[in-house]
């Protein structure tokens, strides 16, 4: 039987009321949520894009909203978040943590690779970070991809 709801535990810029959330068709889950392991979250580059890195064990336990999204929805967001393409980040599920109930899920994210991050550090485009959490301060500074944009 096909899978007809997906978790996502979203910490970046599909969050409720922050500059993707239309892309966000999701139902929210009560409460907030963190990552059972470590993560880096950094702001990057010239959009000051939210990365968070798989590289488990670094950084802090991120804080974020987890969604339950159909299949059309999870297609939109994997659009987005540029999935297909080299650049992109990557679905992967990780344990995730209710802050009120203490209890442990397990849930989809997006995160960039290890090697993606060093290539922009190396470049100079990590504007800041490692965070725990994305801000509404943070994302007043984010600005949407162009369409000509290739990264």
């Amino acid at each position: 039987m096909e899978q007809t709801t997906f978790r996502i535990f979203i910490f970046g810029t599909l969050k409720s009321d922050y500059p993707n959330f239309r892309f966000n068709s999701g139902t929210r889950m009560s409460g907030l949520f963190t990552t059972v392991e470590k993560y880096p979250l950094y702001l990057i580059g010239p959009r000051h894009s939210p990365w968070m890195i798989n590289d488990p064990g670094v950084g802090f336990e991120v804080e974020g909203e987890v969604f339950e999204v159909d299949a059309k929805g999870l297609k939109v967001m994997d659009e987005l978040e540029r999935i297909d393409r080299e650049n992109g980040y990557r679905r992967l599920i990780i344990a995730i943590q209710s802050k009120n109930s203490g209890e442990v899920l397990d849930a989809y994210v997006y995160l960039k690779t290890k090697k993606q991050y060093l290539e922009e550090r190396h470049a100079k485009n990590v504007c800041s970070g490692p965070w725990d959490c994305y801000t509404v301060e943070q994302s007043r500074r984010y600005r949407p991809r162009n369409h000509s944009d290739q990264g």
